[in-house]
Order: C-alpha cells, then structure tokens, then sequence
C-alpha cells in the first residue's frame, strides 16, 4: 500500500535527495496523516463518552494532536525546502528538526494530560461498560495506527526525515495506548475490575517517557553530532580515490538539515608534487562530491613527506609504538625538525572523547619515554585532538 501511494503521487521518487521530491514525500505523509488520525479521533471520542471510557476519550483526543502534528510536520518540510537566502545562507533544512521537536513536544503533553485525567479516575473510579461492536472498533483503529506507523517509517527512513520518524514513534504509541485501552475494557468486563485508571497511569508514563527520548534525538542534529562512520568512509574513500591524494584527516560535517549538508577534510598531498596540479585536483573533488554526495566539500590541503626515507622511518617507527601502547589513537601531519643537540618529531595525535585529561598526558608520557629509550635526542611536540567521527559500532 505504501508504495502504491508513492508511486501515484510522488513524481521522480527514487530522487529522495531532490528538494521538490522530498517535499513530496512530506505532503504525502501530512495528508495521509491528518486523514487517518482525524477520522479516528471522531470515532473514538463517540465511543468513550458512550461506554463512560475516559482512556479511550484521552485516546482520541490524542488521535487529534496527531492530526495537529501532521499538519506541523507537513509546514516543517514545506519550510525545510526552501532556497538559500542572505539572512539564511545555508538554506532552511533544520525547519524539519524544529517540527520534529514541536511534535515530540505534543507528545509530552499529550502523555500529561492523560496522566492527569487517569489520577483523577483512580481518586473517583467509575465502571466502564463493555460493547462489543465499540471494542471491534477500537482494534481496528490499531491495525490503522500499525500501518501509519509503518508507513511514516518506511518513508521516514527513506528521505531520512526526522519528521517522519518522530510521526512513526508517535502512532507506535498510539497502538500502546488504544491496546491498552481495549485490554482493561475486556478484563473490566470479565472480572469486574476498575483498572481502566490504572492502565491510563501506565501509559501516560509511556507516552512521557517515550516522548522526551524523542525530544533529545531532536535536539541532537541542532546541537551537532559526530560524523556517522558509514559517512566518514564514503567520503575519505571518494577524497583518497583520486591522484596526488595519498590520506586524509579531520573530517567535520555540519547538518544543517537531512539533504543539506557542508563538510570539510583535510587532504594530504604530496610535498613535492606541483601546487597547481595539487589546486587543481582539489576543487575536481570539490565540485564532484557536491555532484555525486550532495555535499558541500570544503578541503584543506596538508602536504607531507612521501620521499625522504629518514623521515618515513621515523614517522613508521612512531606509528608502531603508538600502535603498541594505545590503538586508539592515530596521528597526522607528522614532520621533522632536525637541530644542533635534538630531533624535533612534531605530531597531531587524535585520541577519545573519553580520554581524561590525565589518560592524554600519560600516554603523551609514554610515547616520550620510548622514544627516549631509541634515542636520547628525540623530542616530542605532541598536539592532542579529538575525533569527530562516531564509533564504527555506535548507534549513530
């Protein structure tokens, strides 16, 4: 069904990192949205104001914000499209975050105000009466939501739309609620039981709970997040798959929405190679990683040495004992100063976030005492750094 409905009103949509494209997919999902949550909501209100329900009310009031949020995610992505301007050089992709976040916001309340309605039912329990032809009603309404949430995932993961993915969370917790719901009807029912509060508190907290989970992985592509791994070697392998590149560090890419995206890399080059060759072969994998990633490459050129064999002993030598004492960590733009009485080995060195202040200094520590043990001449100039990049086996 999902793709049916791609297929008939999204024009070009394999094309999921065209602007107007992306559009698409969001009036779709908003539309979709709005219709299925509206006529729920409509249902549902009816059948707990006849079965005297307050969950299944709170269950289609909620089934109304959802209404609202489709159509906030629906202004989200319409903002997100629009163009660069003076104000906004960057364009206007983290429109979509912000909605997402306005969402997950509603959520939160929604969550509240059924937490508040069910405490109100514990302190004054009232029995709920058991329609069969309603409860049909109400599993319906689940295979529903289970389809929007598939549905909003499927196309969520596709245009990779925070927006979609927050709307896909938000009817999975609707399937929670009116499951719920259906379960303390049937059980008040057979036993007699007023658990119907009760329930409402247990999912009011999943809903909060579930909520602010969503709130933080909004506000993390706003703060700025490390380099997805799949990313970092997409890109370094498009930059080192030319000539005259020879390696490539300090990648940092900033997001400012799912399909805009500006990024700069440091590119080591050859120190004898020609410098206009050099320029030249940079701004080629400038334009074509703009061209075949989307992305906005800025590249910094690093030359380094690739002939002196004095200086790649030493740099290998180097590598080897770091290797030995911490294979966390890596180094770039090594160099060498020879002077009168000592031999200046002038490094970055990229370790952990998790590295103390202390961790560094130890291991900055034991790289010196090696080194001194080789020769007493050496001299470390050490410039410690973080990475950018998340774990290979994170989440992100």
């Amino acid at each position: 069904m999902t793709d049916f409905l791609v297929k008939i009103f999204v024009k070009d949509y394999m094309n999921t990192d065209n602007a107007k494209v992306r559009s698409s997919y969001g009036i779709l999902a908003s539309v979709v949205g709005l219709i299925c949550n509206l006529a729920l909501s409509a249902v549902k209100i009816v059948i707990g104001m006849i079965i005297n329900s307050i969950s299944v009310m709170a269950d289609g009031f909620n089934n109304l914000s959802d209404a609202a949020s489709s159509v906030i995610g629906f202004i989200g992505i319409s903002l997100a499209k629009r163009p660069a301007d003076k104000e906004h050089p960057f364009g206007h992709g983290r429109f979509e975050y912000i909605s997402a976040l306005v969402v997950a916001i509603l959520i939160i309340q929604v969550g509240l105000e059924l937490f508040q309605s069910s405490l109100q039912k514990v302190l004054s329990p009232e029995q709920i009466s058991f329609n069969p032809i309603l409860t049909a009603v109400l599993f319906l309404s689940i295979f529903i939501k289970l389809w929007l949430m598939l549905f909003n995932r499927k196309l969520g993961k596709r245009i990779n739309s925070s927006v979609m993915m927050t709307s896909s969370y938000d009817a999975r917790n609707d399937v929670i609620i009116t499951s719920a719901t259906v379960a303390s009807a049937i059980l008040a029912a057979v036993t007699g039981l007023k658990i119907d509060a009760y329930m409402g508190l247990l999912v009011s907290a999943f809903v909060i709970i579930s909520g602010i989970k969503i709130v933080k992985e909004t506000i993390e592509p706003l703060l700025g997040q490390a380099v997805e791994y799949e990313i970092f070697e997409k890109i370094t392998r498009m930059v080192e798959s030319y000539e005259g590149i020879v390696g490539t560090h300090d990648l940092i890419i900033h997001n400012y929405g799912p399909a805009h995206r500006m990024a700069t890399i440091h590119a080591e080059v050859p120190n004898n190679m020609d410098i206009e060759k050099a320029h030249e072969t940079i701004d080629q994998i400038e334009r074509d990683a703009l061209d075949k990633l989307d992305i906005f490459l800025v590249i910094h050129m690093d030359p380094i040495e690739v002939d002196d064999e004095a200086v790649l002993e030493k740099k290998n030598m180097l590598m080897q004992i770091i290797n030995r004492l911490d294979d966390k960590a890596t180094i770039h733009d090594f160099r060498v100063v020879n002077g009168e009485h000592h031999i200046n080995l002038i490094f970055d060195m990229i370790v952990p976030y998790s590295y103390s202040k202390s961790q560094e200094q130890e291991l900055r520590m034991k790289i010196e005492e090696e080194l001194k043990r080789r020769d007493e001449r050496y001299q470390c100039i050490i410039t410690i750094e973080n990475s950018f990049i998340a774990d290979k086996n994170s989440k992100e």
